[in-house]
């Protein structure tokens, strides 16, 4: 397919227009580089020599079609896109599964951190959702064995297609069911297990962002009452589903650090730790089998 061809001043008068009638400037440039393929740094050259033709792989209009929808149902541009990227790649989206944030690359980087051997035997990852924790743990434990779970058929089969396109050798098992229950047949060998779970209060789901509450799926929102009926569970059920010595990851809210970590106590696990997210906030909860 041809690119579209525009100059600089046809690009930079579409931008104005487009954010005249809402939005915010990185969304727009995030519109420009994902769902047009100029990336952000070409942008910026053409600030400094803007009788540089642009190549778009979108027409103006159909971007201006996709920003007007944006603004008209403030459907999350990662939807009206397909796209989203994520550490070193670009995952497909929908609203079958919760767009993946920024923050939780850290879920990842703490992981690795614990096996840097580039090996860790058999690990997990619970409500998988995208499976973008899959993807990137089978890309960084290329021999190793994983497992992704999630209730959601939507879901698993999002799950299936990333792993299928970024990380086609990779040994992962796909798991339709809740938590730890579908992985019965491998309790006590899990190495390594990862969770996102839902975890905002059901009081503050209706406070969140639109784009959010609207159109991204409760089921990976809504933790209950306090938020934490998800990982209750999860934690519960580590000390049978881990191998010894084997570690558990969880994300949670930015005010539940000191719950989760009691909660791991109480049922036994060891070494227990948090770590924080880009803003330096206790975002994540860190365990070990005994």
């Amino acid at each position: 397919m041809e690119p579209y061809v525009f100059s600089s001043k046809e690009l930079f008068a579409w931008r104005a227009a487009q954010l005249l009638k809402g939005g915010y400037p990185a969304k727009i440039d995030w519109l420009l580089d994902f769902g047009g393929g100029l990336s952000w740094p070409s942008l910026q050259s053409l600030y400094i020599d803007p009788s540089k033709e642009v190549l778009l792989k979108k027409s103006l209009k159909n971007l201006e079609e996709i920003w007007d929808r944006h603004l008209a149902d403030q459907i999350p541009l990662q939807y009206l896109i397909g796209i989203c990227p994520w550490r070193d790649f670009e995952l497909e989206i929908s609203s079958a599964a919760l767009i993946p944030r920024q923050e939780t690359e850290c879920l990842i980087d703490l992981a690795i951190s614990k096996w840097q051997n580039g090996f860790c035997g058999r690990w997990a990852d619970l409500g998988t959702g995208s499976g973008v924790l899959a993807v990137a743990l089978s890309r960084s434990f290329k021999t190793s064995i994983g497992h992704a779970v999630d209730c959601s058929k939507d879901a698993l089969d999002l799950a299936k297609k990333n792993l299928n396109k970024l990380a086609p050798n990779s040994k992962v098992y796909l798991h339709s069911g809740s938590w730890w229950e579908p992985l019965k047949p491998w309790w006590g060998s899990l190495n390594l297990v990862l969770s996102n779970p839902p975890y905002i209060p059901d009081s503050l789901v209706d406070q969140l962002e639109p784009e959010v509450r609207n159109h991204e799926p409760l089921l990976a929102l809504s933790g209950g009452d306090d938020g934490l009926d998800a990982v209750r569970q999860i934690i519960k059920g580590a000390k049978k589903a881990l191998a010894p010595r084997g570690w558990l990851f969880i994300e949670h809210h930015h005010d539940q650090s000191d719950d989760v970590l009691e909660f791991m106590y109480q049922s036994g696990l060891n070494d227990l730790d948090f770590g924080n997210d880009l803003e330096g906030v206790r975002r994540f909860a860190i365990g070990r089998n005994s």
